[in-house]
């Protein structure tokens, strides 16, 4: 069979690594951590003037086990970090983090005893979004260079001659 038949056919190759990278990227389904009032800018991020939806993260999933995108938004006190962090270890992998906002990125203008100075203290964070608090759109660039930081990933896990998903 020639190249001119596949092609005539509509025959598609790519790489599984590529294939798995662009579901993951397209359906990222968001665990919010609204703890202030940045919460507040995350919820309007899913009205219909921003439209979270067109990256597919319409669903925000309350439950640990279904998302895979942690959105830590606002301030996170000593007490709190821990809760956090119990609900980051219960999401599964492939799993993700954004500190949203000045508070949940460097403890913003709280400089006491209780708050956290940085929720990359505990977590391990792939995307900081600036602001007090960040405008929806400002999460939405976020979500995007999320979005492009999992397209260079790889999903498959091998030396090429035995693949293998990872399960954790």
């Amino acid at each position: 069979m020639g190249l001119e038949s596949l092609l005539k056919e509509g025959f598609f190759t790519s790489r599984v690594d590529a294939l798995l990278n662009w579901c993951q990227r397209n359906s990222l389904w968001p665990m919010p951590m609204g703890l202030s009032c940045c919460a507040i800018e995350l919820m309007s991020a899913g009205d219909p003037r921003h439209d979270i939806a067109r990256f597919g993260s319409e669903v925000m999933r309350f439950s640990p086990r279904q998302s895979d995108v942690m959105i830590v938004a606002g301030t996170v006190t000593y007490k709190m970090a821990k809760v956090v962090r119990k609900i980051y270890d219960q999401m599964s992998e492939p799993r993700w983090v954004i500190a949203m906002g000045a508070c949940a990125s460097s403890g913003g203008m709280f400089r006491s005893y209780s708050v956290v100075q940085g929720v990359d203290l505990f977590l391990p964070v792939d995307i900081f979004v600036s602001g007090c608090p960040p405008r929806p759109d400002n999460l939405l660039h976020g979500l995007m260079e999320l979005q492009k930081k999992i397209e260079r990933e790889h999903s498959v896990i091998g030396d090429g001659s035995k693949l293998s998903l990872p399960l954790n």
